[in-house]
């Protein structure tokens, strides 16, 4: 018997000793992929090419007038956040905000500012904590800086007056935040907005991400990544969620997506237009990957954009 007992015990410390183990493990995965999906850094798996439009637009927005806005980012008094404003060619009281997406920044948004502003409108063009010209130590993933653009929304009508119409415009993560900001108490001024290829939430995205990327299943995975977000960023993540914003919204919503997305997968698009709650608009754009439908049907997309824009900034 006490051999028995003795050999009991030794298999229930070494059991101990193996679930120890494999939870260091765990976190250890868990801290390398917040890494991975949360820590500003170049991230192999982005593209960085530049089509010749994109190399136009850029110097396009270089050699155009614009006005150099700062901010505090919301909840950290000592980040500074960057922004540009660049005025129409005419005097205009009706201005477009644009989110970039993921990793990128306000000069990669070229094109969408130029379009706009061609169209009529001045723009406001943040780069979000962690990117480009701001400070920060990750990425907020849209959820982070909806904050963020509470205040830029608060400061452009402190700037240039209260008429002020304006219009919301958001790419890929930058999606993803023009919709959490939909649940937000907008000030009156927010008239619509426009959406391009967001994703439904910060769980789902990593979690697309970690099958298709590394054929990892969500779980553990992802809800421990999230809680190691958490403990680095104060910010919890696994509250991201766009659909529970829409369903708070009623501002028109026109919602875009490429029907060949492998980064933020299409069949996202469906949920995010059902659970909108005010009028809504929405075209899958044939042939069309991540990001790239103003450039599958550029005269379309501008036609569009600028059409449903339109309809609700009159």
């Amino acid at each position: 018997m006490k051999n028995l007992i003795g050999k009991h015990k030794k298999l229930s410390i070494t059991l101990l000793v193996l679930v120890i183990l494999l939870a260091g493990g765990f976190g250890a995965g868990c801290e390398y992929f917040y890494r991975v999906a949360f820590v500003p850094a170049h991230k192999s798996f982005l593209s960085s090419g530049l089509s010749a439009r994109q190399r136009d637009d850029r110097n396009w927005l270089s050699d155009t007038a614009k006005e150099k806005w700062t901010q505090a980012a919301a909840g950290h008094s000592s980040w500074t956040l960057r922004a540009d404003y660049v005025p129409a060619a005419t005097k205009s009281n009706k201005t477009i905000v644009v989110a970039h997406g993921y990793m990128n920044t306000k000069e990669d948004m070229a094109t969408y500012i130029r379009m706009f502003h061609n169209a009529g409108y001045n723009v406001l063009a943040p780069d979000d904590r962690g990117h480009g010209q701001s400070d920060g130590n990750y990425i907020g993933y849209g959820w982070a800086d909806r904050k963020d653009y509470l205040l830029w929304i608060q400061q452009l009508l402190r700037k240039k007056g209260t008429n002020q119409q304006l219009g919301l415009y958001g790419l890929s993560m930058g999606g993803a935040t023009v919709m959490y900001l939909s649940g937000e108490k907008l000030p009156h001024q927010v008239k619509a907005i426009v959406e391009d290829c967001g994703y439904s939430s910060v769980d789902g995205e990593i979690s697309y991400q970690a099958g298709s990327m590394y054929n990892l299943p969500r779980w553990p995975l992802v809800p421990g990544v999230l809680r190691v977000a958490q403990m680095h960023t104060g910010v919890d993540f696994k509250n991201a969620d766009a659909l529970t914003a829409l369903r708070k919204n009623h501002l028109p919503t026109f919602f875009i997506h490429g029907a060949k997305d492998k980064f933020v997968p299409t069949k996202m698009v469906h949920a995010n237009y059902k659970a909108s709650a005010g009028k809504k608009q929405l075209w899958i754009v044939p042939g069309a990957g991540h990001a790239q439908s103003i450039f599958k049907a550029p005269q379309q997309y501008q036609e569009r954009v600028t059409d449903f824009l339109a309809r609700y900034m009159r």
